[in-house]
């Protein structure tokens, strides 16, 4: 190793006319790539790079066009002579021009998509930057087959093919981010991760269960965060990235810093987000000219205490949406060995108190829009820490090529406080959530041309759940809250003896080249979840069993072929199974919502998914464009759907929540059900500087036993843009739009789509279905631009939602962003 680098050195001292040893590097690590193929156009001449990716190119002429190729990494083409420009270092990257990526998270290690049956969508680095969301919600709400809902503006729940909240998976870094309370419904855990923290994300629709295990019915959404890479020249990289947003006065603020050295790598980054109120579009082109208005508002936040609602002088204005949220990661790159890397990942991300919108706006009075029911509704600070190490070995072993360990302790913490108009009985309650967890997925090339390989691996997982309550009655003095003056018993949301949730896990997997035209995948897994509560305090509820002691175990399994028959097409075909346990939130949460009260179910038992799939893609002007379209059925057995609770007589079971009564309703398991669907989609270049993209996403559910439509199910949406690059500018435009989602195609039953904060059309109807319009159709149009000022130096502007139209995603409690320009920068020193 010391006498190539020494070869190296003095071959960039010696001048260009004697350099002839090419470095391969890989432009993500800054390591040496092993075993990439160097060849002439007339393949005369065939080189290989050696364990440091070292080459002697001495052999090939100035005026020749050098090729690198290597499986995990695009084909790099670049003249002799320019290689001198270049120092004789090439940087091969993990992305094809081709539209050929690799990508990570379907098998948990490098592969490219043509041998993937599943469909998977990739955001790169590149793609964040333009896109410039203000949260990884919004994120999520770019990429082709995912609507995000959100109940208040500091959120996001991702829906994928129909289901969301715990029936889909979010990893960051290899760690399951899903915990023993990820909630049934709406979930805004997305948001703790910011946009400027990522490398990528890739999503894999469909049940994964094999690699992933429970709650991957949807899909798996898994962010990389950005990591350090090595250098020999000691290197010190930092950057400043700012923005400013005029539709809630975002300012944004990223500041990095990278320190790369021969024998180790750091990356640090601080994000600060700070957002104010929201103002909603004002072009009302669906015809309701008061719906999403807010005429009143609580001005109870930030200590503040009034006894009545606030006349809202701009009911555009959506008061009470703003919050800021800051979020820190700290990450170490070692290579301890030539075959053994460590990754050391510390991320913390806080905010401020979150007011839930939604809630702040619910109304006593159906007909009286300034009789508020709740003067607070907030979440305390979502507060989410985690610490990892990850190593990476490559001990190139007859029984482990290669392998990754994953050791994780995460800490979470949520808090819920709320009060209603009219009563100084503020009422608490939080959760902290202990998580520690162990991974290790591990692969071994079955041939020498990695046309077979097996995969195999294990997961251990356990949660430690605390859940706190009680309540303190408001002295006022003066018009100010002045202390408390009583203290009171209150309902906790979770088992107040607390709670554990452990999983183990084991998979194994296999992928073969059946021909040069067909690859197979399948795998197998089995997994056994135990979960344990015990309730303390029968105040409010009383409970037959107050402890609750569960095991159930899961083997699931999946099998996927890819057929080429030529290089322009691709068919996939995929049949795959899945499972979700219940978790304490299913089996144990107690809330209240629109009258209706959730209590605990320890018999709730796992939800099953049944899938099949199929998948085509179409690639024109040598993989420069393609078109692709993918469908798929998953089939629910045992679903979960929460329903009332009757009593014996047959009338509704009614229960005590704060000082009301409610119609108690839980988690229950059903027969079976189905959702359909289907995204079709194209991506690719127009030219050498115009491309474009493209997405419709079709979704149907139904239960088979009950003969509702399902919940989470959003209507017919899309995008379509164009972007145009060349040299120092990028310009580009965007169109959006949402069909209609009819009320009768509405749930019900549980709730979670929202029907009641639709459009009233019959007010005094007595059938809920006359009474709420659905959700309306929209469009929006959207341009956007950047300029690199210089190497250092980049500027960049959005307009969305040109027209300034008002909408709201299917089931969401706010409004969207009307009009909104946004101005950001990002500086590199």
């Amino acid at each position: 190793m010391m006498k190539n680098i020494f070869i190296y050195i003095i071959f960039l001292i010696c001048g260009s006319s004697l350099a002839q040893t090419v470095k391969v590097l890989d432009k993500e690590t800054g390591r040496g790539v092993k075993n990439v193929s160097i060849f002439n156009e007339a393949n005369t001449i065939s080189l290989t790079t050696d364990k440091e990716g070292f080459a002697d190119v001495s052999l090939l002429k100035d005026n020749e066009v050098i090729i690198f190729s290597h499986i995990s990494y695009a084909v790099y083409r670049i003249k002799k002579s320019n290689l001198k420009n270049r120092n004789f270092v090439i940087q091969l990257i993990k992305e094809s021009e081709q539209l050929d990526e690799v990508v990570i998270s379907a098998f948990k290690k490098d592969v490219k998509t043509k041998r993937i049956a599943e469909r998977i969508a990739v955001i790169s680095k590149k793609d964040i930057r333009k896109i410039s969301p203000q949260t990884s919600a919004d994120l999520l709400a770019a990429i082709p087959g995912i609507k995000v809902q959100k109940s208040q503006f500091g959120g996001g729940s991702p829906v994928i093919r129909g289901m969301e909240s715990n029936r889909v998976l979010l990893v960051v870094d290899g760690v399951r981010m899903n915990n023993a309370i990820y909630r049934k419904g709406h979930l805004q855990n997305s948001i703790t991760l910011s946009p400027n923290l990522l490398e990528k994300t890739e999503v894999v629709f469909g049940p994964s269960s094999v690699i992933y295990g429970s709650d991957a019915l949807g899909g798996v959404i898994h962010y990389y965060t950005k990591t350090p890479q090595l250098s020999e020249n000691n290197e010190v990289k930092s950057q400043l990235f700012s923005r400013y947003s005029t539709v809630n006065q975002e300012i944004t603020t990223s500041v990095s810093a990278e320190l790369s050295f021969e024998k180790w790598a750091s990356f640090t980054n601080i994000s600060y987000s700070d957002f104010g109120d929201l103002r909603a579009g004002e072009n009302r082109n669906h015809g309701f000219e008061d719906w999403g208005k807010v005429f009143y508002y609580s001005e109870n936040v930030n200590g503040n205490y009034a006894a009545n609602p606030t006349l809202n002088t701009n009911p555009n204005l959506l008061r009470n949406t703003g919050y800021n949220q800051t979020d820190f990661l700290q990450k170490f790159f070692v290579p301890l060995s030539k075959n053994t890397d460590l990754k050391v990942n510390l991320q913390y991300s806080t905010s401020s108190d979150i007011q839930r919108f939604d809630r702040l706006t619910e109304l006593t009075d159906f007909a009286d829009v300034s009789s508020l029911k709740f003067a607070e509704w907030y979440y305390g600070p979502q507060q989410r820490f985690l610490l990892s190490s990850q190593l990476d070995v490559h001990p190139h072993k007859n029984w482990l090529e290669s392998g990754t360990i994953t050791a994780a302790f995460q800490n979470i913490k949520e808090s819920r406080i709320q009060r209603k108009f009219g009563s100084l009985d503020r009422s608490y309650r939080e959760e902290t959530v202990n998580v520690f967890s162990l991974n290790g997925d591990f692969s071994v090339p079955l041939s020498n041309n990695n046309s077979r390989i097996l995969s195999y691996g294990f997961e251990f997982a356990y949660n430690d759940v605390a859940s706190n309550s009680y309540g303190k009655t408001l002295n006022i003095e003066n018009g100010q809250i002045n202390g408390f003056s009583n203290d009171f018993k209150v309902q906790s949301r979770y088992p107040d003896g607390g709670s554990n949730f452990l999983t183990s896990a084991v998979y194994v997997g296999y992928r073969q080249d059946l021909s040069k035209k067909s690859t197979l995948n399948t795998g197998i897994r089995f997994t056994n979840i135990n979960k344990n509560a015990t309730w303390i305090d029968e105040t409010f509820l009383t409970f037959d069993d107050k402890s609750l002691s569960r095991n159930n175990s899961a083997v699931t399994a999946t099998l996927g072929y890819v057929f080429k028959p030529n290089k322009n097409w691709q068919l996939n075909s995929v049949l795959s199974s899945g499972f979700r346990s219940p978790n304490i939130d299913d089996v144990g949460r107690v809330r209240e919502k629109a009258g209706n009260v959730t209590i605990p179910n320890i018999h709730v038992s796992p939800e099953f998914a049944y899938n099949a799939e199929l998948g085509l893609q179409k690639y024109f002007n040598n993989k420069k464009f393609r078109l692709g379209a993918n469908m798929y059925y998953t089939l629910l057995d045992n679903y979960i759907q929460r329903d009332f609770v009757y009593n014996a007589d047959g009338s509704i079971l009614q229960v005590e929540f704060d000082g009301e009564f409610g119609n108690a309703v839980n988690n229950q398991n059903k027969g079976t059900a189905y959702i359909f669907g289907y995204t079709a989609n194209y991506l690719g270049k127009i030219s050498k500087t115009i491309n474009t993209s493209g997405f419709v996403t079709y979704t149907k559910g139904r239960t088979y036993d009950t003969k509702e439509p399902m919940s989470s199910i959003p209507p017919l949406f899309g995008q379509f843009e164009v972007n145009y690059k060349k040299e120092k500018i990028a310009l580009g435009a965007e169109f959006r739009f949402n069909s209609k989602k009819d009320i009768e195609d509405f749930n019900f039953t549980e709730g979670i789509d929202n029907h009641d904060l639709t459009p009233v059309v019959n007010a005094n109807a007595t059938n809920e279905e006359d009474i709420y319009f659905g959700s309306p159709s929209w469009m929006t149009f959207g341009v956007n631009g950047s300029y690199d000022v210089s190497t250092n130096f980049s500027v960049q502007a959005r307009l969305d939602n040109i027209f300034d139209e008002h909408y709201i995603e299917f089931a969401s409690g706010v409004s969207s962003p009307g009009r909104n320009l946004s101005v950001s920068f990002v500086a590199n020193f």
